[in-house]
């Protein structure tokens, strides 16, 4: 009987020892995709906050000005060379 009981004991240990090897296993592989998961994130705040700075860059008056006068040939517009419309006029 005590051989029996020895084996099932040794057995019993052998399955509690790889299922801790396996659990750490696991622990070990998640926590690899949990700090690339981080870094990824990381990254992503780099580039929205480029993205954010671009915006505000892209977006200002002067350069929308200094745009279309150079690139579309554009001139202020003057009281001079205004032009209005009224209805029923020809």
């Amino acid at each position: 009987m005590s051989v029996k009981l020895n084996i099932v004991l040794t057995a019993a240990v052998v399955g509690c020892a790889l299922s801790v090897v396996n659990a750490r296993y696991q622990s070990r592989h998640l926590l690899i995709e949990l700090e690339r998961l981080n870094q990824h994130s990381r990254q992503l705040e780099i580039d929205w906050a480029q993205l954010q700075l671009d915006q505000s860059t892209l977006g200002k008056n002067e350069r929308i000005e200094q745009i279309a006068r150079s690139s579309l040939n554009m001139s202020p517009l003057t009281p001079a060379r205004t032009q209005y419309l009224t209805e029923g006029a020809k």
